[in-house]
């Protein structure tokens, strides 16, 4: 069966349903994947890293040895409780994830040990991934797929860790803190973690926006996205200066194509909430827009629509691709990229 849902996810991960032999925990962000595995390992078993109730296995020893993983859940607890089986995927090989296709539906049907509960954490599983369709259609598995953390995901997961430690931020603060964050939860956690220290733990600060600035520091790719937020503005020559400076700082064509196609992702993800009924500022804090830059984007999106969205899309398509070809002039095509952009904005009144 599967989990997509949310709150199903989380009323499964806080108390798995006793029918449910195996869980197949799979995405693109293994952060989140490995996240979502802590918690349904420590609801499984008293102590996850008890050597007596838990067998945790890689696709290296499944690869070495294809029948130890059906022995490991045919085995009984040494200490008599519940146990767990735990295996972790990094990558779709053909011939493991067969074996553990195999193994998987023949224990979801209760032919090996039923009280093992058989864990798999995985990375991007494709439609074509025999594993992937057994875990969908076995009632006594539940298949749970993860993706990238969305803004709210991301400011949820900074307030519950920081509370932790007796230290948060307040609304600008963890706004400004949310859009400087990478997308792989592995890597914000640690991030979120390093802030609790810089903040003290236990001190009970409520960090504003200026006490971040000494943590944050400059970002590396500043420039690149103050330049693409000035051609979206209509800003030619703000938008040629920002594309120079990055250069200057090591920034590529490609990289500066990249931040004016994530510009336009923001302004299209706002409109399309806008659409829906989201109130325009709220539409633009969802997107992940830092508020320091709220009022110009605001303006932006007032301006352009989706329709014009989808008629400079193409421009940014071809310019990307044009970017990677061995030889190209990649900085030049990303100035006449940001021309044309520009261009665009200021007949629409920008």
């Amino acid at each position: 069966m599967i989990l997509s849902r949310r709150p199903d996810i989380e009323r499964f991960l806080a108390k798995a349903d006793a029918a449910v032999r195996a869980a197949l925990i799979y995405g693109r962000d293994l952060g989140v994947v490995r996240d979502r595995g802590h918690q349904l390992a420590a609801k499984t078993v008293p102590n996850p890293d008890d050597p007596f109730d838990v067998a945790i296995l890689t696709e290296v020893d499944v690869a070495d040895d294809p029948p130890r993983l059906e022995g490991e859940l045919a085995a009984q607890s040494l200490m008599g409780g519940r146990r767990l089986v735990r295996l972790r995927l990094s990558s779709e090989k053909p011939a493991v994830d067969k074996a553990v296709a195999e193994a998987l539906e023949r224990h979801a049907k209760g032919e090996l040990n039923p009280d093992a509960f058989f864990l798999i954490e995985a990375g991007n599983l494709g439609r074509d991934s025999a594993l992937r369709k057994v875990g969908e259609k076995q009632p006594a598995c539940a298949t749970i797929p993860c993706y990238e953390d969305e803004p709210g995901d991301v400011a949820r997961l900074v307030k519950e860790t920081l509370a932790r430690d007796n230290v948060g931020l307040n609304a600008d603060a963890l706004a400004l803190f949310v859009a400087r964050m990478p997308k792989e939860r592995g890597v914000a956690r640690q991030e979120i973690e390093r802030l609790a220290l810089f903040l003290g733990p236990g001190s009970g600060t409520i960090a504003a926006p200026a006490q971040l600035e000494d943590f944050l520091g400059v970002e590396p790719e500043a420039s690149l996205f103050d330049a693409a937020a000035d051609a979206f503005g209509g800003r030619l020559a703000e938008a040629q200066a920002g594309l120079r400076r990055a250069a200057q700082e090591g920034e590529s064509g490609p990289a500066a194509v990249r931040a004016i196609g994530m510009h336009l992702g923001k302004l299209r993800r706002t409109l399309t909430l806008a659409k829906a009924g989201a109130g325009l500022q709220e539409a633009a804090k969802a997107s992940g827009v830092f508020w320091k830059q709220e009022r110009e984007f605001l303006r932006q999106a007032r301006a352009w629509s989706l329709e014009e969205l989808d008629r400079i899309q193409p421009e940014v398509l071809a310019a990307d691709k044009a970017c990677k070809t061995a030889g190209s002039p990649d900085r030049l095509i990303a100035e006449r990229l940001a021309l044309t952009v520009a261009g665009r904005a200021r007949r629409l009144g920008l």
